[in-house]
């Protein structure tokens, strides 16, 4: 049975606990391995290649593909992890920040200047 998780009700926000990190697993150990320049290669070679030889879930895999990473979030993915294959891509954690908030960079960051969101963001 799983713990109380009185965080769980953050608007907006997954909390990357043990029950997430056990959930993306094989998830952000594909993102890890993105650190090391032949198997960038080979996953910009073939990207579903690469990833069938990982035993993600295959809603895992199609989020990697269609870089939903707010879907990788919520399917276990960590973002530090995930911020690899941002990397892989050719983007700034920036960028990538902006595109997870459906902001622009510069939106994002001029956001971020000025203090961050909102705390009351998401909340009724």
């Amino acid at each position: 049975m799983a713990l109380d998780k009185p965080y769980k009700n953050v608007p907006g926000t997954t909390i990357f606990d043990a029950e997430q990190s056990r959930k993306g697993y094989h998830l952000n150990q594909f993102c890890m391995s993105l650190m090391k320049a032949e198997n960038r290669a080979r996953f910009k070679a073939n990207e579903r290649a690469y990833l069938d030889e990982w035993p993600m879930t295959e809603e895992q895999k199609q989020a990697v593909l269609a870089r939903d990473l707010n879907r990788c979030i919520a399917l276990g993915g960590n973002i530090y992890f995930l911020a690899k294959i941002g990397a892989t891509d050719g983007k700034s954690f920036q960028q990538m920040a902006g595109s997870m908030t459906g902001m622009s960079e510069e939106e994002y960051r001029n956001m971020m200047i000025n203090g961050g969101r909102d705390p009351r963001w998401g909340r009724n």
